[in-house]
């Protein structure tokens, strides 16, 4: 076991978005460490995620991972950098890979760089997309080992984005780690994705949408239970290495879908098929052996009905956070045809 690294502040880039604020929340609500929230702020990023979290440990600072001098200004202070910042979205990507480049691999080259620098500690969170898909009658699940296979231009950026890190470890004795996550689920999720989409659809009395079969799978993790882990690899992890981190959720996009209608009292047919998104990968699945082997780590969300009523609740909620951003969003998906 590796000595445990206790961090006083660290800065989270990203922290005004989904996962990164969800991050943030945890930090606060579980050690005594500060946070300095470093967000651009895109459509992705908002400062009403940070909403009821104490000023004097969180704080937000509006900015590009990109600007140098900014860099140079906030990471000499903080102990370490977790990399959250990222374009995200596959369909924005294959509509636009442009800023995926400049956000995924510029700017983590940037960060990079300012912790070399400065001498400083960097966790890099990345997705399970870097390793391509797995057939769905393939019991195999992605490991640490998998060859890296991304299919998407945002899988690419990130599978790039890995690439440089290890790089920076590897040729320059950067104190870095890893970790690649499936599909995360809970709050303050944009509408844009897959299940706060169909909950808001739902909730507009829309009939909700399902690209192609409805059988590409998804390994589900709660937003919760990534960022335990996050804080378990960065405090207990071993430098250099890469975690998976995942729950055993494995589900189809049917299943859930099917899992949202009923929870919300709908048909459980009461849906429409569209064109699939072109390269859709077929399956994911993460096997977290290692990180729960090496740090202990353990899921606690592992009821995915009762997480998934309980994201359910917090969209019915919170119409005012999720409204401003739905109109746009449905009129995007409406000019692809989905």
């Amino acid at each position: 076991m590796t000595d445990e690294f206790k961090p006083k502040r660290i800065i989270v880039t990203g922290g005004a978005g989904f996962i990164g604020s969800n991050f943030a929340h945890w930090v606060a609500n579980n050690t005594d460490c500060h946070v300095t929230v470093l967000d651009k702020l895109t459509y992705a990023g908002n400062p009403e995620n940070l909403a009821g979290l104490d000023p004097a440990r969180v704080e937000l600072v509006v900015g590009d991972i990109c600007d140098e001098a900014l860099l140079d200004e906030l990471v000499p202070a903080a102990d370490a950098v977790v990399h959250y910042a990222a374009e995200s979205h596959n369909d924005n990507s294959i509509a636009d890979p442009e800023p995926f480049l400049r956000t995924n691999v510029e700017g983590t080259y940037r960060l990079l760089e300012a912790c070399r620098r400065h001498g400083k500690r960097m966790h890099h969170v990345s997705t399970d997309e870097v390793y391509g898909d797995l057939a769905l009658d393939d019991p195999a699940r992605f490991t640490e080992e998998t060859p890296y296979r991304p299919s998407s231009p945002y899988s690419s950026s990130k599978a790039a984005s890995d690439m440089l890190v290890r790089a920076w470890h590897r040729t320059y004795g950067l104190p870095v780690t890893i970790s690649n996550c499936s599909n995360n689920y809970g709050p303050y999720q944009h509408v844009e994705k897959f299940i706060p989409r169909q909950i808001t659809n739902i909730l507009d009395g829309a009939r909700p949408k399902l690209y192609g079969d409805g059988r590409n799978v998804r390994d589900w993790i709660h937003t919760e239970d990534h960022s335990s882990a996050v804080w378990a690899i960065l405090t207990r992890g071993r430098v250099g290495e890469t975690y998976l981190i995942g729950a055993d959720g494995e589900r189809d996009n049917v299943t859930v879908l099917r899992d949202i209608l009923r929870a919300m009292g709908r048909p459980e047919d009461d849906f429409d098929w569209v064109r699939d998104r072109p390269g859709h990968d077929r399956r994911y699945a993460i096997d977290a052996a290692k990180l729960r082997r090496e740090l202990g780590w353990e899921p606690a969300h592992t009821d995915f009905a009762e997480g998934l009523a309980q994201t359910i609740a917090w969209y019915r909620d919170n119409e005012a956070w999720w409204r401003p951003a739905k109109e746009a969003t449905e009129a995007r998906y409406a000019a692809q045809g989905q």
